[in-house]
């Protein structure tokens, strides 16, 4: 699988797959995005308000996938707005922080909002971030691999800081949607073929001021 960074307004693309990333508040899933969509870290990282989307197109298989990548907040708040971006959605991202086990305690949480909301053919993965604070770890990689086998889940621990793993993450959830695509098992009127973006970055922030700096070591 080949990966081409290059997005812009044209239309030069053969699928487009909705991605949701979700997870606790300070697990990093902005930064998995920045760094997945535009190899970008921000230390300074404040908590996403509502919701934001980035893009990048990728080549699988010999076809242009758009991946358009929907990153949620994870604030009790804002679940009303956020789970209604759940809908057409053909892939998540659970993210979860190894050194904070609450964060991983909440995933069956996530999974089972999921389910409320989400298509039943959704494709999830499990990912563990901030990998490079294995120092600090709290939630062992064997347990969680063990729990996300469990529940067929794809599973990856990464870190948006180092980059390690962000590309792979993101890359082996859109080769298992784009394989279930194949076997017609989403019905790819909803999911595919040019549609216009609205741009590379959107943000509902009613307020500013509700945002606060996240710690650094919550924003790796």
């Amino acid at each position: 699988m080949s990966d081409n960074a290059t997005d812009d307004y044209s239309y030069d693309y053969e699928y487009l797959f909705k991605i949701v990333l979700i997870g606790d508040s300070g697990v990093g899933k902005s930064n998995l995005l920045s760094r997945f969509t535009r190899n970008e870290f921000n230390i300074e990282s404040r908590s996403t308000i509502g919701v934001e989307f980035a893009t990048r197109t990728v080549e699988i298989d010999g076809k242009r996938v758009k991946a358009q990548i929907w990153d949620t907040a994870g604030q009790e708040r804002y679940r009303a707005i956020t789970s209604a971006y759940y809908r057409g959605a053909v892939g998540a991202l659970v993210v979860y922080d190894i050194s904070k086990s609450e964060s991983y305690e909440s995933v069956s949480r996530w999974l089972k909002e999921l389910k409320e909301h989400a298509d039943a053919n959704i494709i999830i993965e499990l990912v563990g971030n901030k990998s490079d604070l294995d120092h600090l770890r709290a939630v062992p990689t064997d347990e969680a691999k063990h729990f996300a086998a469990e529940n067929q889940l794809l599973f990856t621990e990464a870190s948006a800081l180092n980059a390690e793993n962000v590309d792979l993450s993101f890359h082996q959830l859109l080769k298992s949607i784009y394989e279930m695509v194949s076997k017609h098992q989403f019905d790819m009127n909803d999911y595919s073929g040019p549609k216009p973006s609205g741009g590379p970055t959107i943000s509902l922030t009613p307020n500013p001021q509700d945002s606060k700096p996240a710690k650094a070591n919550n924003c790796c």
